[in-house]
């Protein structure tokens, strides 16, 4: 079963008309993906890629029901644009954009508080691949043609690992329930913890892989959750092996500042709650398909 997005959920892309936009959207109705609308302010009325335009969310939600959108805003607008989807009643949303400021990604965090929980938007990213559910719906930038259906839950920082995740497993005829980035900035939507708690939830995912790099606490919490609440096993890799204290690598969120940041550290924290670790990108594949094969035989 997937997780956030199906074949059947209403589609909203803001940054509807602009031309990375326009791109990745023909590319998720190309997939199947369930879009009904856009969002591009003063092109209200008009029709892009045989949908309508709005100029509001609040407006495109009314009209065509949606219940999730993605975000092709560029950076000093964004942050404004995912608040207006919170607004506006979509569930999920996924915001693609790199480079928001921190400042206004804490503005967002806390803005969205001022929701209960249980009425409160879902959002990954920024700076993610997107989300997919493998011949579902595809809400993202990622080459869909790599991913095929299964029960391996995939949750990740890096937009390009995941995509090098997909291949390998698909090469081992693995496949994949949904695929889920997180963004590789410091102060993201939804954290490892989070999308494990959804994919624990989830009666059709077996197994769950998580990518993981330098930098933040994240996955040492999402490992101390595994640990107490998951029954399913969980199997992480840690990218920056060599990475030196102090330097940013590649991420906005890729810095290592404080004890249990480094990827050493993070492998050692992770062991110890029971976690399977791939010790190298070209291993994840294989790695998940022994978890997966020990699993088929104590069945």
């Amino acid at each position: 079963m997937a997780i956030l997005i199906n074949e059947n959920t209403p589609v909203l892309i803001q940054g509807f008309t602009g031309r990375i936009g326009t791109f990745h959207t023909q590319e998720m109705i190309d997939y199947g993906t369930n879009v009904v609308g856009g969002v591009t302010p003063g092109k209200g009325g008009t029709t892009h890629l045989g949908r309508p335009v709005f100029n509001t969310v609040k407006g495109a939600v009314q009209e065509t029901g949606a219940e999730a959108s993605i975000v092709f805003v560029p950076p000093p607008f964004a942050a404004d644009a995912i608040m207006e989807a919170a607004d506006a009643g979509i569930r999920y949303c996924v915001c693609i954009t790199d480079g928001i400021p921190a400042q206004d990604m804490i503005r967002v965090k806390r803005y969205m508080r001022r929701y209960k929980k249980e009425n409160r938007m879902v959002l990954t990213g920024p700076n993610c691949a997107g989300t997919i559910s493998p011949g579902k719906a595809m809400l993202g930038i990622m080459p869909g043609h790599i991913y095929i259906p299964g029960r391996v839950g995939v949750v990740g920082r890096s937009g390009t690992l995941g995509y090098e995740a997909a291949a390998q497993m698909k090469a081992l005829d693995i496949g994949v329930s949904t695929s889920v980035g997180i963004g590789g900035d410091p102060i993201n939507g939804s954290s490892f913890r989070d999308i494990f708690e959804i994919f624990e939830n989830d009666p059709e995912t077996d197994a769950v892989l998580m990518i993981g790099e330098i930098g933040g606490p994240q996955e040492a919490a999402a490992g101390e959750y595994a640990r107490d609440h998951m029954k399913k096993p969980v199997i992480a890799y840690i990218a920056g092996l060599s990475a030196p204290k102090g330097r940013r690598m590649g991420h906005a969120g890729a810095i290592i500042s404080a004890f249990g940041e480094s990827a050493p550290e993070k492998v050692e924290i992770l062991k110890n709650c029971g976690v399977f670790i791939a010790p190298t990108p070209s291993e994840m594949g294989a790695t998940v398909s022994n978890v997966v094969s020990s699993l088929k035989k104590v069945a």
